[in-house]
């Protein structure tokens, strides 16, 4: 993934983790890698542990936004008008990622606002620092970030950044489009021809470059991202409620309706497979979406995260609004969700763990425990179900 920060870091004690040890054990990795010794004392030197890292990878927020709460925020009037207007400063460039790489430039422009606000919102913390910090803390993915802290000083070894323009993101996440270290080593590309892959001050490169990942991540140049539809009173929320892709001619048939692709979008063949999204359950919008979102789901893999770039490149093309309103149901609590988990597990379902983190694994939970006790079985954490569940 490109940006890890809305999929957390696990959980993990937050004691006060010791760089040094850390700096010891990665100075072979460096060496094997071809990190010059010299750099690597340069980048490490002196690093000592970033206590607004350690906060922010140990946070447990109580209480979260709702998916309609969160999109709605990104898919904002403002953001729509500036990727309007930055899709026609850069539509030449732009055309020659898509004729490239055959992701549409909206979105890309999306991508680039949701990421870092068209390049105003790039992050503050040095990143050798942060991903230091991380790959030292105990109990958390340390391999992952110590693979982090390599790529990142191959970037300077390489001569694409200097050491001091190595800010972003709390974890890493760098320029326009917050690529973390070993994103930027797989898919940046040098699109400007300047002889350095700059995500940093070059939206060109930058954007070529989420072009590049969308595409190594099996985008389709022939399909939609996805879209609004509508779904008939009759509907059989359980016999279509497994995410598993059906043609959209069996979409249509089971009583899927009026959606269409957005502007700009190839409309989806009868026998393009397409999955059905009710990311606020059945009282909200749904969505039938493709492989393609399953693309930008490898960018960050958040459910609301994916639908925002959808929703913002079909409005930066020119889409009217959402048609359906996101319902004004309250979130459940993280507490409420780990009590929800444990009801279920305590019933004989499987959760896939009781964490608070409601996966493919919960939603499924919830549809087989509302399919048995009659209720619409939309998947969905509601606290209708929890209320239910601590009823039976």
């Amino acid at each position: 993934m490109s940006n890890p920060d809305d999929a957390g870091t696990g959980s993990g004690s937050s004691a006060h983790p010791d760089i040094s040890a850390t700096v010891v054990q990665l100075r072979a990795q460096a060496t094997a890698a071809g990190i010059p010794q010299h750099l690597f004392d340069a980048l490490t030197g002196g690093v000592e542990v970033s206590a607004q890292v350690l906060r922010l990878a140990s946070a447990q927020p109580e209480h979260e936004r709702t998916i309609g709460d969160y999109v709605t925020a990104l898919v904002s009037d403002d953001r729509v008008a500036s990727g309007r207007q930055l899709l026609t400063r850069h539509q030449h460039v732009l055309a020659e990622i898509t004729s490239r790489f055959g992701v549409p430039a909206e979105i890309l422009v999306a991508i680039w606002g949701i990421e870092s606000n068209f390049g105003a919102r790039t992050g503050n913390h040095p990143v050798v620092q942060s991903l230091l910090t991380l790959a030292a803390m105990p109990g958390r993915r340390q391999d992952f970030w110590r693979a982090q802290v390599i790529a990142a000083m191959a970037i300077v070894a390489a001569g694409d950044a200097p050491a001091d323009q190595l800010v972003g993101s709390w974890a890493g996440a760098m320029g326009h489009t917050q690529f973390i270290p070993t994103t930027y080593r797989d898919h940046a590309v040098d699109f400007d021809g300047d002889g350095r892959r700059d995500i940093w001050t070059s939206p060109a490169d930058a954007l070529a470059s989420a072009a590049n990942y969308l595409r190594n991540a099996g985008w389709q140049a022939d399909l939609p991202w996805g879209f609004e539809v509508g779904l008939a009173s009759t509907f059989d929320f359980a016999a279509f409620g497994d995410d598993a892709p059906r043609p959209w001619a069996d979409w249509q048939r089971a009583g899927v309706a009026g959606g269409s692709a957005p502007p700009g979008s190839p409309p989806p063949g009868a026998d393009s497979p397409l999955r059905l999204k009710l990311p606020a359950g059945a009282a909200g919008p749904a969505f039938l979406v493709s492989e393609n979102f399953q693309a930008i789901l490898t960018y960050n893999a958040a459910l609301a995260y994916a639908l925002a770039v959808g929703q913002l490149a079909a409005r930066i093309a020119g889409a009217p609004p959402q048609r359906t309103a996101w319902p004004d149901i309250p979130p459940l609590s993280r507490h409420e969700r780990i009590e929800l988990q444990q009801l279920l597990v305590d019933q004989g379902y499987d959760t896939g763990g009781v964490d608070g983190i409601l996966g493919r694994a919960s939603r499924q939970a919830i549809r087989s425990y509302q399919l048995r006790h009659g209720l619409r079985a939309d998947g969905f954490h509601s606290l209708e179900v929890l209320d239910h569940l601590r009823c039976t």
